[in-house]
């Protein structure tokens, strides 16, 4: 997965400054960064929620966008069937309220990918019990607490059997106490698969534990990147430094 010279600008607000940033497969990758610094941008521009104004955006080798300078981003086929690579977990659930467990996480692997309910769902019913709630199946979101929600919706990402997983600020939305269940999950996902993950967080402590890099962003930018020890212990950059002292305390 990469970006090259990847820029994006909402009125005078440059989002994206010529971002040059590369995930390999397999990798787990957290952004850290102020807010407003173009983090969930480079999310929702793999997810197709947004466009690049210029730039070339590749996943799994295949083309996602490919926009020359003076032409305007154009959905293809091909980013369709590029886009398909990958899943997300927002920081809101965006579960369908009024279906059960099983029906939010059987839905589009049947409308999207055409799989039979039998399959769909014994998929689902695997992914359920990873996520520990198997005896919640035929519960509606409205019944479940924000934890198990944001557990649905990680299992409703991996039943599209994506390469790629983005993580959107996880646990933002959840009480203290509910935030470790959601992260038992994402843990297990990166400690037992193969499977590509780039997490925007605030959780130091959390990405610091389930990444392979760790990549400073501010102002459109990577500021500075490594392995977390590095990065968290001994940050070479002085913004790198501020921000952590900032969000750490020390």
């Amino acid at each position: 997965m990469s970006f090259e010279n990847v820029s994006k600008t909402w009125g005078e607000n440059r989002v994206l400054r010529g971002l040059d940033f590369d995930v390999k497969p397999g990798e787990k990758v957290s952004i850290i960064g102020p807010s407003g610094s173009g983090k969930t941008t480079i999310l929702r521009i793999l997810m197709t929620l947004e466009t690049p104004d210029v730039g070339l955006v590749t996943v799994g080798g295949d083309v996602l966008w490919d926009v020359r300078k003076g032409d305007r981003a154009r959905e293809t086929k091909q980013t369709a069937r590029t886009r398909r690579k990958i899943g997300m977990v927002f920081q809101q659930f965006n579960l369908f309220p009024h279906m059960t467990v099983l029906e939010n996480v059987i839905e589009a692997p049947i409308q999207v990918r055409g799989m039979s309910k039998a399959d769909a769902v014994a998929r689902a019913t695997e992914l359920l019990e990873l996520v520990g709630l198997k005896d919640h199946m035929k519960h509606i979101p409205p019944q479940l607490s924000g934890g198990q929600q944001q557990r649905v919706a990680i299992a409703r990402a991996l039943a599209m059997q994506p390469e790629v997983m983005l993580f959107d600020e996880p646990t933002s939305a959840l009480d203290p106490e509910l935030i470790g269940e959601v992260q038992n999950v994402i843990r297990r996902l990166a400690t037992t698969t193969n499977m590509t993950m780039l997490m925007v967080t605030h959780e130091m402590r959390f990405a610091r534990e389930i990444s392979d890099r760790v990549v400073m962003f501010d102002q459109g930018q990577v500021v500075e990147q490594g392995p977390p020890d590095q990065l968290f212990g001994s940050p070479r950059e002085e913004r790198t430094r501020r921000f952590l002292e900032a969000v750490t305390g020390h």
